[in-house]
């Protein structure tokens, strides 16, 4: 679908996800622009990874619109991906997976997540860290406009963790592409980004009157229940 605002990549309005006769998320209002970053956040149950698979349209919404720049290209990193350690999988590999792309295009890639001198070692070889920069690269590969990330370090070092939100920062700043991150860590969230956006557990059915409290002024964003 079209947008009248050039620079907004997608955008949300009063969204709500229902399963079984319960609201995951309700009334979620956001957008996501080029060149911005916004964190997402809230507690565990809360509809975060619902409300981004629902913008990539990998889960129908049952209420409100999603609005997608036309031509939109997006890369994921879900929070998960589990690999058999038994399988003979390297590097170079996975990220063909999905579709072959020239060896070009791959190797700037892994140079943008700084994985260009590992060589193809097996993917179980490979440190938390390393893994999901792995998973970034593949996020990478067609250069999109927007990047999606859920909870993206979960399970990695607190330095790994720095290291991989140094690349997020450098890798958004080079394709000039928007980000939505979700994260639990509150101090990088105050330390960072263009806007952040609460969801908080769906317990009732009227919209949440409390337009809650951001680590920085938003124009879009508001706290959802």
């Amino acid at each position: 679908m079209d947008q009248t605002d050039s620079t907004a990549l997608v955008r949300v309005q009063d969204v709500g996800v229902q399963r079984q006769g319960r609201w995951i998320l309700r009334h979620v209002d956001l957008e996501l622009q080029r060149g911005k970053l916004v964190y997402l956040i809230g507690a565990n149950g809360a509809g975060k990874s619902t409300l981004a698979k629902s913008l990539l349209g990998l889960t129908e919404i049952d209420e409100g619109t999603i609005t997608r720049a036309r031509g939109l290209s997006v890369g994921y990193v879900p929070q998960r991906l589990a690999v058999n350690p038994n399988l003979p999988l390297g590097l170079r590999r996975l990220m063909t997976l999905t579709g072959r792309f020239p060896r070009p295009q791959i190797d700037a890639a892994l140079a943008a997540v700084g994985l260009d001198l590992l060589g193809n070692p097996p993917v179980s070889t490979l440190s938390g860290g390393e893994f999901q920069r792995l998973l970034l690269a593949r996020a990478l590969i067609h250069r999109p406009d927007l990047l999606v990330l859920d909870e993206p370090a979960q399970g990695v070092d607190a330095a790994g963790t720095n290291v991989f939100h140094e690349r997020i920062e450098e890798i958004r700043r080079d394709l000039d592409c928007g980000v939505l991150l979700i994260t639990h860590d509150m101090e990088l969230v105050m330390d960072s980004g263009d806007d952040v956006i609460v969801l908080l557990p769906h317990e009732h059915d009227d919209p949440n009157p409390y337009f809650g409290t951001t680590a920085k002024p938003t124009s879009e964003g508001r706290e959802a229940t």
